[in-house]
């Protein structure tokens, strides 16, 4: 990671391993953790763990490095090393987000806004403003309260066509 940081990338994936000062360099330089915990959640649940505390050490060290990161003011993005867990069960990164210390609108943040700007996309994806490209998904519930009311998906709209309902 340290070497990465020198290098000035824009995101770390995982963050394993991260010290204060790793994380402290990675803040004032603005990069990014993609800390992808629910790859350790699932990883660990496919090796019989089911949930219950306490968590195996590679769940508790995922869940370390992210308190620290967060702690330390490092900007947060959203992914989830797909094909680790079902493709359309990202939520559940958020939700691991949220149980490791974000708040429900932090982690829409660094799922939307944040992930449109690593991605340098941020000028058209990420914010519902007029100019914006409109993909939207409307849910049953509020998401700012409960990142789990993403789990049910009312409408998709793509570039502002309805898509799905």
């Amino acid at each position: 990671m340290r070497r990465a940081v020198e290098a000035g990338v824009d995101t770390i994936e995982h963050g394993y391993g991260g010290t204060p000062a790793i994380f402290a360099a990675m803040a004032s330089k603005g990069i990014a953790l993609c800390a992808t915990l629910a790859a350790a959640d699932a990883s660990a649940r496919y090796r019989g763990w089911n949930g219950a505390e306490p968590a195996p050490a590679a769940v508790r060290a995922s869940r370390e490095s992210f308190r620290r990161a967060l702690g330390a003011g490092v900007p947060i993005c959203m992914g989830g090393d797909v094909g680790v867990f079902a493709h359309g069960t990202n939520v559940r990164e958020l939700e691991l987000m949220v149980a490791a210390g974000m708040t429900p609108s932090q982690a829409l943040v660094a799922a939307t806004a944040g992930n449109a700007r690593w991605m340098r996309i941020g000028d058209r994806l990420g914010s519902v403003r007029p100019g914006m490209l409109a993909d939207l998904v409307a849910v049953a519930g509020d998401p700012t309260t409960d990142v789990a009311a993403l789990r049910a998906v009312r409408l998709v709209l793509k570039n502002g066509e309805l898509v799905a309902r």
